[in-house]
């Protein structure tokens, strides 16, 4: 496995058991003999055993909690000893006891507690516990946050907008006014790691943390190549052109549905002029001063967040081991 494979959410080898996903017979006689396990989520939280909030917590698919459950499970994949893991979601719910914690977005610290759960099961937010859990609970929590905000989003046809309803064990719509199929959607996103010589570009956009500052990154366009992706959006936030662009790693970022193509890109000049709409302040930074800002000791900035494919692409340059 190659070191890109190792960003958070990825390199995992999950078996996602694909042609499962037409055979609700298979499915059904699984769950019936036991062979099956689910997790949960609320609201895109994972449920993760407290206090560590590093494993899922893994219920049987007739567990009472699923009462709430908004649609069907959907399949997952499938764990070497056979058991399929499914997902459902109960975001319907309404804890009585305020969070433990306030936050909300970027640095969400809050926890809830659901009552059909021992309170050592707990909900919280993937972005605060995704480097705690392992390879393989990292990609199954992506791929039910994904597939779970999909469906919730998707629910009308984009053809004639009638309601579809959900087949292939959760990874497809169909329509029975129309006829129309419809599949699950990655949104490519490039992030560049955009350096001039000992120096890398970092940006922040508005509402992000005092001091937060992480590398550009904007969608691709329809027609658009990876490459001339990264040098527009460079070039549209920060008025800096970039010559070659080299692919690294990627990572699914189900916040909501992306798909970050992590890149290397060498600037062809440093003077910044920043687009307002885009980012709120952009600013070169030495090799030295990225250490300062991992190890906490920067009086100014701080770093990508850890298991941001970001935060993978600084340590790895820092590093000199980027290819």
């Amino acid at each position: 496995m190659k070191e890109a494979e190792t960003v958070t959410f990825g390199g995992s080898g999950l078996d996602r058991a694909a042609p499962l996903r037409a055979d609700p017979a298979a499915l059904e006689q699984a769950v019936a003999r036991g062979q099956a396990e689910t997790l949960l989520l609320w609201r895109g939280k994972p449920l993760v055993a407290a206090p560590g909030h590093d494993r899922l917590v893994r219920l049987p698919p007739d567990h009472p909690v699923f009462e709430g459950a908004r649609m069907p499970p959907i399949l997952l994949g499938r764990e070497p000893d056979g058991r399929l893991v499914l997902a459902r979601d109960i975001s319907a719910w309404r804890p009585d006891a305020p969070p433990d914690s306030a936050g909300t977005g970027f640095d969400d610290m809050s926890q809830q507690r659901h009552p059909a759960l021992p309170d050592t099961h707990v909900f919280a937010d993937l972005r605060r516990i995704m480097t705690r859990l392992s390879p393989r609970d990292a990609e199954y929590t992506a791929t039910a946050k994904a597939l779970i905000g999909w469906h919730e989003s998707h629910r009308f046809c984009s053809r004639c907008g009638a309601e579809s309803r959900m087949i292939m064990a959760g990874w497809q719509r169909s329509c029975d006014a129309c006829g129309g199929q419809h599949f699950p959607r990655s949104d490519p996103v490039v992030i560049m790691l955009v350096t001039k010589g000992n120096q890398a570009l970092v940006g922040r956009s508005p509402g992000w943390p005092e001091g937060h500052y992480s590398c550009l990154a904007g969608f691709v366009e329809p027609g658009e190549t990876i490459e001339a992706a990264v040098r527009r959006e460079v070039f549209e936030e920060t008025g800096i052109h970039t010559g070659g662009v080299e692919y690294l790693a990627s990572q699914p970022w189900a916040f909501p549905s992306s798909l970050m193509l992590g890149c290397r890109a060498e600037a062809l000049d440093t003077g910044i002029h920043i687009d307002p709409v885009e980012i709120e302040d952009a600013r070169w930074v030495s090799r030295e001063e990225v250490m300062a800002a991992f190890s906490g000791q920067h009086p100014q900035i701080r770093p990508a967040r850890e298991g941001a494919i970001a935060h993978f692409l600084l340590r790895r340059w820092l590093a000199d081991t980027l290819a």
